[in-house]
């Protein structure tokens, strides 16, 4: 690894797939080194809270800003944080790990991928990694997370016959370039990405490979793209009354096929004219980030060993489904989606993590609540999550919950001046009489006492409301707004 290539690290901020760890802990202003046995034990927490998810790559000797400071420990310490997963994680973790020189600093350079085994700290805890967090594995999610990786394994299978030559090496070249200029492709795909088995005399591809890269993707996977559906009216007919209006089918290798199925899909979304601050605009009937999202998150998470079904997208005149094979992996549930939590679980961890790197999925975990936000900011119902059969689907409808006078009116509120919990109430009170009291927050938001008492103090505070009198439980809005 050269100074590129950091620079290339660097460059990118810390998440999901990448973590910054100083050797140095700073008190009263003045940096020391961290001790070997505190350095080593939080680089294991990371190392194998990725492992334990969707792999990825840790630099030891930088700091949460991104500034070099290096690694001071050197001899038997620096050996001993290099073998530290291997001595301190149960099951043993034997990531790639590369000694950097940087100027007269020397760094550490992991690299893990996501493990079919959970990584426990001897006589410790497992963790987990969510975006840029590393939490620990309460214990009853152990257990389910060991049985969903049981069954994450369709993506790593090697293809009898398959090659490096089946792969389209102009796109992978496209994608190396873009993302790790300069290094060999080969080299990146099976040593970064866990996609090439570079043990005989011509790599082999994975099926995570030839689902992303492949010259043929319906070669080696029958419905790997996206049927797209049109209806005309508000539910499916069959027979003589069948009312399918459009239908289009789209193949192409993972990195391309989102793209191509959005930039389509995109013209049947239809636009709707809205008054709005005293002139006729034109706004499109689905908010764009919660289907694309949605569609995303089929793309990345279905289950692709259902070899006979494909991603589809329904649209009705009244609303949009996106239909994703195989049911949400334990951990992950119905009822954790519909609350949103920020609960992360990838069944196709090569696959999410390419696409990651590609810039479609993004912020682990908070896909669903942004699409919750999305909605409820555009002023429509919140998504409708269910799972049938074998089915996962989000039902996107394009009703309005307010009508456009209350959505002109609500429409003076930033988004970081109040959150979507006050937005839904300062919309309640203006179609109840503009006022409002704390039982009626508690009952509309869905907050415990003490929630509803700071959102309300935090309105009162800016000027947005005020008590009906001192000491009042009750409120009213502001009467210049």
């Amino acid at each position: 690894m050269n100074t590129e290539e950091i620079g290339l690290l660097l460059k990118q901020e810390r998440g999901q797939f990448l973590e910054f760890i100083s050797a140095f802990e700073y008190r009263r202003k003045s940096g020391q080194k961290k001790r070997e046995e505190e350095l080593s034990r939080e680089l294991v927490r990371v190392l194998s809270g990725m492992a334990n998810a969707d792999g990825g790559t840790v630099l030891v000797g930088v700091e949460p800003d991104k500034s070099v400071t290096g690694i001071p420990h050197e001899g038997d310490e620096l050996q001993t944080l290099i073998q530290a997963p291997q001595n301190l994680l149960r099951p043993q973790l034997t990531p790639a790990c590369e000694k950097v020189r940087l100027g007269t600093l020397q760094l550490l350079k992991f690299e893990v991928a996501s493990s079919m085994d959970i990584h426990r700290i001897a006589g410790g805890r497992s963790f987990y990694r969510i975006a840029a967090e590393t939490p620990a594995l309460p214990a009853e999610q152990i257990h389910s997370l060991k049985e969903a990786k049981r069954n994450v394994f369709y993506e790593r299978q090697q293809t009898l016959n398959a090659t490096w030559f089946d792969l389209d090496t102009d796109l992978v070249s496209q994608f190396v370039n873009k993302l790790h200029p300069g290094q060999d492709p080969q080299t990146v795909l099976s040593q970064t990405y866990h996609l090439l088995d570079n043990s005989r005399a011509i790599p082999c591809p994975n099926m995570a490979a030839l689902l992303l890269f492949a010259k043929e993707p319906t070669r080696w996977h029958p419905r790997a793209g996206i049927d797209f559906v049109k209806y005309e009216g508000n539910e499916r007919q069959h027979g003589a009354s069948l009312n399918v209006v459009k239908r289009m089918r789209f193949e192409a290798p993972l990195v391309r096929l989102i793209d191509e199925a959005v930039g389509r899909i995109k013209e049947q979304v239809r636009g709707r004219t809205v008054l709005h601050d005293l002139f006729f605009r034109e706004r499109l009937e689905y908010p764009t980030f919660a289907w694309q999202e949605a569609l995303v998150n089929a793309v990345a998470h279905r289950d692709y060993s259902l070899t006979g079904a494909s991603v589809e997208v329904w649209m009705f005149d009244d609303h949009i489904c996106v239909r994703s094979p195989g049911l949400p992996p334990a951990p992950v549930t119905l009822e954790q989606l519909r609350l949103q939590k920020s609960i992360h679980f990838s069944r196709n961890p090569l696959i999410v993590r390419v696409l990651a790197d590609l810039g479609f999925v993004r912020d682990m975990g908070e896909g669903v609540p942004r699409i919750y936000q999305e909605m409820e900011t555009y002023g429509l119902h919140p998504p409708e999550l269910s799972a049938e059969g074998f089915v996962f689907t989000v039902t996107l409808r394009n009703a309005p919950v307010y009508d456009e006078a209350t959505l002109r009116w609500l429409s003076q509120f930033a988004n970081n001046q109040v959150n979507l919990r006050q937005r839904r109430l300062l919309a309640y009170a203006y179609c109840h009489g503009k006022t409002f009291s704390t039982t009626e927050y508690e009952r509309i938001a869905e907050v415990d006492r003490d929630t509803a008492y700071r959102d309300i103090r935090l309105m009162v505070k800016s000027g947005i409301v005020a008590p009906l009198k001192p000491k009042s439980r009750s409120y009213r809005i502001v009467e210049k707004l």
